[in-house]
This record gives C-alpha cells, structure tokens and sequence, in this order.
C-alpha cells in the first residue's frame, strides 16, 4: 500500500501520536529508525499506510532515503517533512524551515505546545 496525502490536521495528529510513541517506548532521541517509526506509526492504527510522514519527521534524512531506496520508493524527503513541520507548528516552520533539522532541535517553538508528552 502506498502512502495516502494527508490533511495539515491528519498530519499533525498522527505526528503527534508517533512522536509520543516514539519517546513512550525509545525515550528521546534526534532521529529514530525507520523501523520503529513505522512500528509507532502502525500502532497509531489509524487505517492508512502513513508511516513515511512519519518517518520524514522523525528520521534523519539518510534513513529516510536508505528505507525507501531498499523498498523501492521515491518520496521527496525535504517536501514530506516541510509540510509535516509546518502542520506540527501551524506553520510557525516556514520561517526557518531546515530539512536536515531534528525535532528536537526546531527553534523558537515550545516543544510542549506541539507535543503534549514533551516535559
């Protein structure tokens, strides 16, 4: 099954949903695997193969390309995470929007307003 589009609303719950799997089962991190990341994002259950969304937030840009190299598919790593940013941050990211960025490391946003489980 291929990845579905995704609404700016879709996108932000289900990054959530992940990200606090994600934390819940790994702890903190920069980046995750491509393979927990998809393991939360089917946990999520929300009855769509979203899982590259995810994984273009929370992947860093090599493990992004390497998994869908080895799967065979070409999704644009910098498109798929500059719209899963911006829904994240209501679109507070187009300002300083930078694909080789962390989650944790995105400036100016309080990362507990986007994410309920960050303390």
């Amino acid at each position: 099954m291929t990845d579905l589009a995704m609404s700016p609303a879709e996108q932000k719950s289900h990054g959530k949903k992940v990200g606090e799997i994600l934390v819940r089962d790994y702890g903190k991190k920069k980046y995750y695997s491509c393979a927990h990341i998809k393991k939360a994002s089917l946990e999520v259950k929300q009855g769509f193969d979203w899982h590259s969304w995810a994984m273009s937030l929370f992947a860093s840009p090599s493990g992004f390309s390497s998994y869908h190299d080895s799967i065979g598919e070409d999704f644009d790593y910098s498109e798929m995470k500059s719209e899963m940013t911006a829904a994240m941050t209501n679109g507070a990211s187009k300002k300083w929007f930078d694909a080789s960025m962390s989650w944790l490391d995105w400036p100016n946003v309080d990362l507990q307003t986007v994410f309920d489980f960050y303390d």
